[in-house]
């Protein structure tokens, strides 16, 4: 499901002036607090070269060979690297290796050579050495930009921008408190539940249907369904 992007101002601009000053950032949060999103928000306004999954060198090659629009050849893995860092530093422009989890000493070289080159902007959950691996020595060069989970007034503002664009039911807007509570504030959270409105099948001014809601969305999480058609809001339970 696709929100509107909502909030984050005060990133947003802080962002904006980092890129501008050509710093390396480190933008951190827990799982689902929007770190990608706000990386997609940015991409709309600044020059940004994104590398979705940056966990193994093999995949990090891929998501930018093909940002790059590299022609695909049959090299292998020791041979691309260097074809990626000359065209990165030839297209000047900020890398963002967003999920960055464990760093090998390998994956930790390449990402160090980058940064020789362009600056590195790097999505991760922690800071922690015990998280980030070999590269942890590397993040005192780094300014730091956390994200945190939305406050109440957020959350209400994603729920009536969500409304307006007729995703949810116009009766979310009244339980705005609920959500906040039932998501802790987490934009993914919001999202599963939203995934759940959007079938229309219960009476928002309900209690017990409520509970069921949040149990649909935590039986969801664990066992995914098939994307459906959203049905019209008439069909309660």
């Amino acid at each position: 499901m696709s929100l509107p992007f909502v909030g984050r101002a005060k990133e947003v601009s802080r962002l904006i002036q980092l890129h501008a000053q050509r710093k390396h950032v480190l933008l951190l949060g827990p799982a689902g607090v929007g770190k990608s999103a706000l990386l997609a928000h940015l991409r709309e306004q600044i020059p940004l070269l994104l590398c979705p999954h940056a966990e193994h060198l093999g995949e990090i090659c891929d998501g930018l060979e093909a940002e790059l629009h590299l022609p695909a050849a049959d090299l292998k893995l020791g041979q691309r690297k260097p074809r990626l860092r000359l065209a990165l530093a030839e297209a000047g422009r900020t890398v963002v290796f967003d999920g960055l989890g464990w760093t090998t000493p390998k994956l930790s070289s390449f990402l160090e050579s980058v940064m020789k080159r362009v600056p590195v902007w790097l999505g991760a959950r922690t800071e922690h050495s015990w998280d980030i691996g070999h590269f942890w020595l590397q993040l005192a060069r780094f300014e730091r930009v956390e994200l945190h989970p939305f406050h109440l007034a957020e959350t209400q503002a994603l729920i009536e921008a969500t409304v307006k664009r007729g995703v949810i039911p116009p009766g979310t807007l009244r339980i705005v408190e609920w959500l906040q509570r039932r998501s802790a504030g987490s934009p993914l959270g919001l999202r599963q539940l939203f995934a759940e409105l959007t079938t229309g099948h219960y009476d928002l001014s309900n209690p017990l249907a409520l509970r069921r809601l949040d149990l649909d969305r935590r039986i969801h999480e664990v066992l995914p369904v098939s994307d459906e058609a959203p049905v019209t809001w008439g069909r309660k339970r």
